[in-house]
């Protein structure tokens, strides 16, 4: 098992969910964590707060994933001690409304590909030369069950994870021989913001999702992201399927009614 302690861990979308949960197990493992997200204000709390709990160095600042200029803007001008990036997290991502292909909305296909795909490929363009000038590192990226099936209404969404399940991959093919790690964790249903972000902010309509249901905490993923990240430097977890018992695909979950 990997000591984590002083490492640095860079946390995409942390404001909130996995990524928040995950800059919390990292820092109570001593890693020093970066943490970025568009909403500012939060994770400004969430690095006063594990500065305060686990005593480790943490880089907040703000970062749209989605803005290529923005991306390669942040990280050059971070501080040259907090580019020894060990560990990148691509967890930034989201999903836009549930409707059948034919009623999709082109605003909410634009932001699933922004986000999840584009958004993940700029991060990542920007943290490779770090790791290989550091000789040290480990992509892990936030993928779903959603990108090995799909479901109605899904498409779009579908499609933006079955992506990044494929350049998880390619990654993987095309860092090989070299000190990079890469690895993707792929929750089913689990209880986030994430069904409040794919109505808009309808709560009723979220928390119907998860009615009868027992689901995935954020902890729960972030608990097999660090499991991930924790190995020795030889081993590579590849991938990590977490559903919530009462789920056995995309398509199938028993309800408690």
């Amino acid at each position: 098992m990997k000591n984590l302690k002083g490492k640095i861990v860079f946390i995409t979308g942390a404001s909130s969910g996995i990524g928040k949960a995950a800059a919390h197990k990292f820092a109570k493992a001593g890693a020093d964590i970066i943490i970025s997200a568009r909403r500012f204000e939060r994770i400004k709390h969430l690095a006063e707060d594990i500065k305060s709990k686990c005593g480790v160095n943490v880089y907040p600042f703000r970062l749209d994933v989605r803005n290529y200029k923005d991306v390669k803007k942040k990280i050059n001008e971070l501080p040259e001690k907090w580019k020894k990036i060990e560990i990148l997290l691509n967890n930034a991502g989201l999903s836009r409304g549930l409707n059948k292909i034919q009623d999709g909305v082109l605003k909410d296909w634009e932001e699933m590909i922004d986000t999840n795909i584009k958004g993940l490929l700029y991060v990542t363009k920007e943290i490779i030369p770090l790791m290989l000038k550091n000789n040290s590192g480990h992509i892990i990226n936030i993928g779903s069950i959603a990108g090995h099936d799909v479901y109605p209404g899904g498409n779009v969404y579908c499609a933006t994870k079955f992506a990044v399940d494929a350049l998880t991959k390619s990654m993987r093919y095309d860092l090989n021989g070299t000190c990079i790690k890469v690895s993707t964790v792929d929750p089913g249903l689990l209880e986030s913001e994430f069904s409040i972000v794919r109505f808009h902010g309808d709560k009723q309509k979220a928390g119907k999702v998860y009615e009868g249901v027992v689901p995935l905490t954020p902890d729960d993923a972030a608990d097999a992201v660090l499991y991930v990240a924790a190995r020795n430097d030889n081993v590579v977890i590849a991938e990590i399927i977490l559903m919530p018992k009462a789920q056995a695909g995309t398509m199938l979950l028993n309800r408690k009614t």
